[in-house]
């Protein structure tokens, strides 16, 4: 897939997600198969760029290529000089945040909140694709709620601003996280433009990803909470969408070395005493649905250093040797690896 000058190696993108999708996990995923990933979303404001948290948000040291950074406001010219000041710093593409749901973005009437307000949505991607000389993207949501429902204007209007990609969530503001994904709108959308259309939400397993792509049309799929704990699913639903065959579950020593690279690269990113914090939640999501998963995760949240944190990791990882060399999900998780 072609996203201006860069040829994608596949269709199976990761989904940027704030708290999840930092360098070292976008790569990871890269690593593991993803074709493109997004970072974290960072604020226009300039009085947060020095902080330590947009700093990390915006860093793409050594990150394989094209390096994207999501960015979010409500301020034409602060969105424009947003995505020149993340270009400056190696940004290859831009990407728009008018798709979070959450209640403190869309209260600064950022993120799914721009969705109200038609003109302005098409001020803010004028201003940013005028601003800089790198792709610019889009993802949104079909609407604020289910009585209005406008992703087919916000589409075209994208198309006719020079936005070069979009991304559609198929869910409403007011859903959050819930119900099912509109994939009927994200087909619609498709139709209406000629530039390429992502589909994401609720995509969980190669199947379900086969599946979206036939009903919608769209050039390519993002997984988000489907590549929690585990970033193979990338490679596993590329091979599926190629070869119509199932990867088998990645070895338990795989994931056992996969693990321990990915907490070094987590603390170098955060530093020993944030790293082991926000560790946890990818731990957690590691061993989740694994046999023992949740008592080592109440105990592994116990822990406050590094050495002792990775050192327990690898040791449950080993526990896993005596039921098989591969992994064994419970029944009801086993469809997201397979």
């Amino acid at each position: 897939m072609q996203l201006g000058p860069y040829q994608l190696r596949n269709n199976v993108f990761v989904a940027p997600m704030a708290g999840v999708t930092d360098r070292p996990f976008r790569q990871l995923c890269k690593e593991l198969g993803a074709g493109y990933a997004v970072s974290e979303m960072a604020a226009s404001n300039p009085r947060v760029w020095a902080s330590e948290k947009t700093a990390r948000r915006i860093n793409h040291e050594g990150e394989m290529e094209p390096k994207a950074v999501q960015i979010a406001g409500a301020d034409p010219l602060l969105l424009a000089e947003a995505a020149r000041f993340n270009v400056d710093r190696g940004a290859q593409i831009i990407d728009i945040n008018m798709g979070c749901p959450v209640k403190k973005v869309c209260n600064n009437w950022c993120g799914s909140a721009l969705l109200r307000d038609e003109p302005l949505v098409a001020s803010l991607l004028e201003a940013v694709v005028a601003a800089v000389d790198v792709p610019v993207t889009l993802k949104f949501r079909t609407g604020w709620d289910r009585q209005h429902k406008n992703a087919l204007t916000i589409a075209r209007i994208a198309e006719q601003t020079g936005i070069a990609m979009l991304t559609l969530h198929g869910r409403t503001r007011a859903d959050g996280y819930s119900g099912e994904a509109e994939y009927d709108t994200i087909a619609a959308v498709k139709a209406s433009v000629r530039i390429p259309v992502v589909a994401n939400g609720d995509i969980d397993t190669p199947e379900k990803a086969a599946f979206v792509l036939k009903k919608t049309g769209a050039d390519a799929i993002m997984i988000g909470r489907a590549a929690q704990g585990r970033p193979w699913i990338f490679r596993e639903i590329d091979h599926f969408l190629r070869t119509g065959q199932h990867l088998l579950p990645p070895t338990v020593e795989e994931v056992r070395q996969l693990m321990s690279r990915h907490l070094l690269e987590h603390y170098a990113f955060y530093g020993d005493y944030l790293g082991v914090r926000t560790a946890r939640k990818h731990i957690g999501w590691y061993v989740k649905s694994l046999e023992g998963g949740e008592i080592f995760r109440q105990q592994m949240n116990l822990i406050e250093d590094c050495d002792t944190q990775r050192a327990a990791v690898d040791a449950f990882f080993h526990s896993q040797h005596v039921l098989g060399e591969r992994l064994q999900y419970a029944p009801a998780a086993h469809k997201l690896a397979a």
